[in-house]
């Protein structure tokens, strides 16, 4: 009974209570994502897409808020995966199933579960490879972008309206793909690391308003435009990672320069440079 006593109190002591709000921002965004469910099962797809576009921005500003306030855990953590695999896993593959895959019948809802499974297991892997991979690259097309290809391209079909064309085997061959990059080891960069509080170079600052006055003349256009050019990137972003990764070890093997002076003649100084400074 004692033993008993002693694991119930280190337990109570281990887990305190939880942080309110960036847990609430996570709870906003599961629920825009149920939203997303409940939507495209009443055949309103567009508002379907809108919501999991929304949860996207809230998926982001959970962890942003976590960090300023400085109130991270280990459960926000968890709830944000559970949240995630909702939002960006069951919510898109249901959105997708019923707005194009039904005509396929089971090739349809296989490609749907596939893709959830593959989200899963995506999310899976992220949390176990946390702090031992380059923080600058995702392994694997990460769930969110794959959700959001999916939302952006149900958004450009309808503003495109009369000119889309058939959309049920461009849309099953889409989620195949999507479901295989999220599990593969493509590289995608990460913005995660970008810190927009310190100095860029000001060409960084020209391409950010040239970027930002593209999407805001048709966002549902370039939108699409962009997470397709984002998903496409993943080899380009694979190639020069394993490059740089090569030319890193080349460097390190490398053996030492000999030092090549005479004696009694020190250049360690740079010259006159040197001198001066």
């Amino acid at each position: 009974m004692s033993f008993r006593r002693r694991r119930k109190r280190k337990d109570r002591r281990r887990f305190r209570g939880v942080y309110l709000l960036p847990n609430l921002i996570t709870t906003a965004s599961l629920f825009a994502g149920f939203y997303a469910i409940v939507a495209a099962m009443d055949g309103r797809y567009y508002p379907a897409a809108i919501a999991i576009l929304v949860s996207l921005v809230l998926d982001g500003l959970d962890g942003r808020v976590a960090r300023m306030t400085k109130s991270t855990s280990d459960f926000g953590v968890q709830y944000d995966s559970l949240a995630d695999l909702v939002a960006f896993g069951v919510a898109p593959g249901i959105l997708v199933y019923h707005w194009a895959l039904k005509p396929y019948h089971q090739f349809g809802w296989v490609a749907t579960f596939l893709f959830v499974v593959c989200g899963a297991l995506r999310l899976a892997r992220f949390n176990v490879q946390q702090g031992s991979h380059d923080p600058r690259y995702f392994n694997g097309l990460p769930i969110p972008a794959a959700a959001t290809m999916i939302a952006t391209a149900i958004i450009f079909y309808y503003e495109i309206g009369e000119w889309a064309p058939e959309r049920h085997v461009y849309i099953l061959v889409m989620i195949y793909l999507l479901s295989f990059l999220m599990v593969s080891n493509v590289k995608y960069v990460s913005f995660k690391k970008m810190d927009l509080v310190q100095r860029h170079p000001f060409h960084s600052l020209v391409a950010a308003v040239l970027i930002f006055v593209v999407v805001a003349t048709a966002p549902t256009i370039m939108g699409f435009l962009l997470m397709a050019a984002y998903v496409a990137s993943g080899p380009i972003s694979t190639i020069m990672y394993y490059r740089r990764r090569a030319l890193l070890e080349k460097g390190e093997s490398e053996p030492p320069i000999p030092n090549l002076t005479k004696p009694g003649l020190d250049l360690s100084r740079g010259g006159e440079a040197g001198k001066q400074a």
